[in-house]
């Protein structure tokens, strides 16, 4: 039975991962952060499930930590290892822009450091961004296109892929980075624009909220599903040699379409409830251009997205009205 290790258990990604592992007879180590209230709430359908009770473990680490990480490695030896942790928001990058670096950049370091240390035949993937590309020198975006960021997030993440590939060349280690686009999820975080439309929906539906603030809705992003995005991360460790690889739909869409198909699917004008909030547009502006061309995972992983852009919509919309007792 393979272990796999995953840093960042209890996120979107993570909680995905993991239940994809699990179904593979996967043994899933997870790291998560001590505080005073763990939150569990993504992988609580595993941690409550008493057929994993023997399969899925947690641990307490932290990309801060130097010591923490060596102790679980070591523990648990993995065969393969997913750095999926990191400060994630570009906007809040800007208000803590030295935590970002820490905990993004530097913790991917200690954990590196702490493989090589432990001296583990271990396979490790480190998810990055198409932050990294900042304002686009291309479109669409390939592993080739040149790297510029333009937000502390994406130097963060520039700095994990760069050192990543460092630890590969130096090291001979078994190093992937994914150059994941965005992906979403009924999973997602709150505070990520896609999941704040649709939990908005419901609340106002419910009658709890008016209305909808937002920023700029014609940023456009390319917009995946997360359960299809973990998938790719899986078959980056699978292959004989490691490698690098854009992870994306292709495809953009607007903030402003993603407003338009979700409030369509519940009969309402989205323009009767979406309000400008200046307070929430990016400092130093939005680039809008971000979408990838993972013809390389789709020719060297045969992998490709299954989750088209509209159901992407439903699903999320359709989990947050349900957990307000509404049906879509």
């Amino acid at each position: 039975m393979k272990k796999a290790l995953i840093i960042g258990v209890n996120g979107q990604d993570g909680s995905y991962l993991s239940d994809l592992l699990l179904e593979k007879d996967y043994e899933v180590h997870g790291i998560i952060r001590r505080s005073s209230s763990p939150t569990l709430a993504r992988v609580r359908h595993i941690v409550d499930n008493c057929e994993f009770d023997e399969r899925f473990f947690l641990h307490f680490g932290d990309l801060s930590d130097a010591l923490s990480l060596i102790k679980v490695i070591e523990e648990v030896r993995p065969d393969e290892i997913y750095n999926l942790a990191a400060q994630s928001q570009v906007y809040v990058s800007f208000d803590i822009p030295e935590y970002t670096g820490d905990v993004s950049a530097l913790g991917v370091t200690r954990l590196l450091e702490a493989i090589n240390i432990s001296q583990i035949k271990t396979k490790y993937f480190q998810a990055c961004s198409s932050e990294i590309f900042g304002k686009p020198s291309e479109t669409p975006q390939n592993e080739n296109t040149r790297l510029n960021p333009v937000n502390p997030y994406g130097v963060s993440k520039l700095y994990a892929y760069l050192m990543t590939s460092v630890y590969r060349s130096t090291y001979g280690m078994f190093n992937c980075s994914g150059i994941l686009y965005n992906h979403e999820s009924p999973r997602r975080a709150e505070n990520f624009v896609t999941r704040k439309i649709t939990k908005s929906i419901a609340k106002i539906l419910t009658k709890k909220q008016d209305f909808l603030y937002l920023g700029n809705i014609e940023s456009k992003r390319d917009w995946g599903f997360a359960k299809d995005y973990v998938e790719a991360m899986w078959l980056m460790l699978q292959q004989d040699k490691p490698d690098d690889y854009i992870i994306a739909s292709g495809q953009t869409y607007s903030v402003k379409d993603f407003l338009v198909e979700a409030f369509s699917l519940v009969n309402l004008d989205w323009q009767k409830y979406v309000k400008f909030d200046q307070r929430l547009l990016r400092p130093k502006g939005d680039f809008s251009l971000f979408v990838g061309d993972a013809s390389k995972a789709r020719k060297v992983l045969n992998w490709k997205p299954k989750t088209s852009f509209k159901e992407i919509v439903r699903l999320m919309l359709e989990a947050d009205l349900k957990s307000e007792g509404v049906s879509l």
